[in-house]
């Protein structure tokens, strides 16, 4: 009769450290606006009638929400519009960015990503994560690399136990 050997778990007592981009993300309703129902005919922006939707809309309803600013039309808005649409959000949204869903996303995510000790990865071997439950943006991936590389002695994208190599710390 054969002893039976014991099952060890080599991702577990390996050197990896995994990091996952999840840890970072942040709770929070995400808000698009999109000021192209304020152009008239669908073309341009008056400062008048944009001055009076600013002094009419209620801009509490986006208290401690992460907002994305844009418009969506073939239009030239003048900057003074988004400038005016910052100020007014600005009291109460927890960030505010130009552009889309996608780069509200990716501005949240470097943020968390500069309050980052780096160092803590010196000459680690180091798996970014893959799987996730949120939506994380492939320039977070981007700027995760580029951050890590400096530090880690490698870096590979996946699961421990079925990683792609990425970077690898050149011999001195």
């Amino acid at each position: 009769m054969e002893t039976e050997k014991e099952i060890v778990n080599r991702v577990a007592s390996s050197s990896l450290v995994t990091f996952d981009l999840e840890e970072y993300y942040q709770p929070g309703e995400r808000v698009l606006i999109d000021i192209s129902d304020q152009l008239f005919q669908g073309l341009i922006l008056r400062e008048k009638d944009f001055r009076n939707f600013i002094r009419a809309t209620d801009w509490s309803q986006y208290k401690n929400k992460f907002v994305a600013i844009t418009c969506s039309a073939d239009a030239i808005i003048p900057n003074w519009a988004y400038m005016l649409l910052t100020s007014a959000l600005q009291p109460f949204a927890k960030t505010i960015v130009f552009g889309t869903l996608e780069d509200l996303e990716t501005k949240i995510f470097f943020e968390q990503l500069s309050k980052i000790d780096w160092q803590q990865f010196s000459d680690k071997k180091i798996v970014v994560k893959g799987c996730s439950k949120v939506n994380v943006p492939a320039a977070v991936y981007v700027e995760a690399t580029r951050l890590l590389m400096p530090c880690a002695s490698s870096i590979m994208f996946g699961e421990p136990c079925s990683t792609v190599p990425v970077y690898k710390k050149p011999k001195a």
